[in-house]
């Protein structure tokens, strides 16, 4: 049957259409702040940027998807046409801002910003909180850039009043958030931290009291050490219990507080990038362990949001699932199935479970020893999640690699940035992430085909700008760069919304602010707001400003 079109979404996804180029307009023409003025002052906090790179390991995760299996057919539905609005086809119509401003979707489409505990708020050894094992990652040399870690990030945790008053004058209602187990509980079992739990009680009561909604993540990669050190955290079986009972801590005490949630960031990303090739915490390269936390990732899930239904009665959880978009190198069907595949390997790995009921084909196909999601833990983990978070930043072209069974890499080197035309999109400062706008609205299209959710939020979206950290205050807040990056990204989600019937409810910039970037460090820069790091001092880049009239004059409720 054709696609359906949510009407209300359709009308703002319009709006968006309509908006974003001049939106970009005013955040030039409009009056700019000085750029050597602190827009928080040293009182603010910083954000986050993705919760990594895990675009790197998409030769990494494993090459099995590389060639086809035994009677292996044609998965999943992919849209193969370019993504602009097809011919013929007329954009829908809106009389005026101001009749949209009146329409019943103003409080239904979401606009914020996204962070992460470890990236942002620092003072690790703060009022009980316990070590995690990206600290002590990060204190291994060679680990992370200069060996940097997340002891003193953005100080978000003393800085967060500011910041809150930051995010007011740039019109954010939505704030992703997460919650660092290691405050909660220090040992990651046992006594709870009170001075932790009371720290994130305040923060979220501040954001309310702001009119800003928080979006509370339950695990963003800071897992205590203690557990890694005692049964090699999210490699074992004990781990699911362990989680759960975190997350009943949490939702006792912010459930009344907090109504969206989610489990896990990426769990892609810290399973494999974590655990398969070492390059992030605990810095494994066991493809079994791996897949075995892949595993153990589902069946905490599922034991959490059993808690979280008798904690949380009317709250929606998720999990944020992370995926490029994957284009095929040509137009022959093996191209075609390998970069179904490639998907399948990403997103497909949690979305699948989750909405279906077990692996993907191609995933059972190929992975040797994959553990085996029983009829009971299927029963369990679909249906599990209330809606879907896309974390998406990406798109590369994928060709078929024959015989590639081995595990060092998805598609064996298949994933080329460089396609039949040359390079898939301009080229960010991180060496894995290339602009490429029509991806996110495949990328969108694939998981509604797919899965059917009645929600999607792209909960992560965003890029640092090529040479930023080197570049002088001035020319680093005009970041013409991220400004048409979210200009064609938002634009390429507001028509997957209107055109394809995809029920896009809203979208989270990656990030408020500059923070510490995992492996990287604090030299790769994703904020729409920079950070000074030697001062804490807070400035108001170009594509804040282009965010805030963009979405300022959608509405976010």
């Amino acid at each position: 049957m054709p696609a359906r079109i949510y009407p209300s979404t359709a009308v703002a996804v319009a709006l968006l259409l309509l908006l974003v180029c001049q939106a970009a307009a005013d955040s030039v023409s409009g009056a700019a702040p000085d750029s050597h003025s602190t827009v928080a002052s040293a009182e603010a906090l910083a954000s986050v940027h993705r919760s990594g790179a895990p675009h790197v390991l998409a030769s990494a995760v494993a090459q099995q998807a590389a060639s086809p299996g035994p009677g292996e057919h044609h998965l999943g539905s992919r849209p193969r046409r370019p993504c602009a609005t097809e011919a013929g086809q007329a954009p829908l119509s809106l009389s005026s801002p101001s009749a949209f401003m009146a329409s019943s979707l103003t409080p239904t489409f979401w606009w914020g910003t996204a962070t992460a505990a470890y990236q942002v708020e620092g003072y690790t050894t703060a009022n009980g909180r316990g070590a995690s094992i990206w600290d002590t990652f990060s204190a291994t040399p060679g680990k992370t850039y200069n060996g940097e870690s997340g002891e003193k990030a953005d100080e978000f945790y003393k800085r967060y009043p500011a910041d809150i008053k930051l995010m007011q004058s740039l019109g954010v209602r939505h704030f992703r958030m997460s919650v660092a187990w290691p405050r909660i509980l220090p040992k990651g079992t046992g006594t709870v931290n009170q001075a932790g739990v009371n720290f994130y009680v305040t923060l979220v009561d501040a954001l309310k009291a702001a009119d800003i909604q928080p979006y509370v993540t339950l695990y963003h990669w800071d897992l205590p050490q203690t557990l890694q050190d005692s049964y090699g955290g999210w490699g074992s079986s004990r781990i699911v219990n362990d989680f759960a009972a975190y997350a009943d801590v949490v939702f006792k005490a912010l459930g009344s507080r907090v109504t969206y949630w989610t489990t896990f960031n990426e769990p892609w990303s810290f399973c494999f990038m974590g655990n398969a090739n070492g390059q992030h915490a605990p810095g494994l390269t066991d493809r079994a362990v791996a897949w075995n936390c892949a595993y153990h990732v589902l069946l905490a899930h599922a034991a959490a949001v059993k808690k979280f239904r008798a904690a949380v009665p009317g709250g929606k959880i998720g999990m944020n699932i992370n995926s490029d978009w994957s284009e095929p190198f040509s137009s022959s069907s093996q191209d075609q199935a390998a970069a179904d595949r490639k998907v399948e390997f990403m997103a497909g790995i949690f979305g699948d479970p989750l909405y279906l009921g077990d692996w993907p084909a191609s995933v059972k196909q190929r992975v040797p020893n994959l553990p085996t999601i029983t009829s009971d833990q299927a029963r369990d983990i679909k249906g599990s999640t209330d809606y879907f978070a896309l974390n998406h930043y990406t798109t590369l072209y994928v060709k078929d690699a024959p015989g590639a069974y081995g595990l060092e890499g998805l598609l064996d080197a298949s994933a080329s940035a460089n396609g039949p035309e040359g390079l898939v999109g301009p080229q960010a400062d991180s060496s894995w992430l290339y602009t490429v706008p029509w991806g996110i609205r495949k990328m969108l299209n694939w998981v509604n085909n797919r899965y059917h959710p009645g929600e999607i939020y792209v909960t992560e979206n965003g890029c640092d700008v090529p040479g930023e950290s080197g570049l002088a205050l001035p020319e680093a807040l005009n970041d013409t760069f991220r400004v048409n990056f979210y200009q064609g990204y938002v634009q390429a989600a507001a028509q997957a919304a209107a055109y394809d019937g995809v029920p896009l409810k809203g979208y989270f910039a990656w990030s408020l602010l500059d923070n510490f970037e995992w492996a990287d460090g604090y030299a790769k820069r994703f904020g729409i707001v920079y950070v000074d790091y030697s001062t804490q001092a807070r400035y108001v880049k170009r594509s804040a400003r282009y965010l805030a009239n963009l979405f300022g004059t959608v509405g976010s409720a």
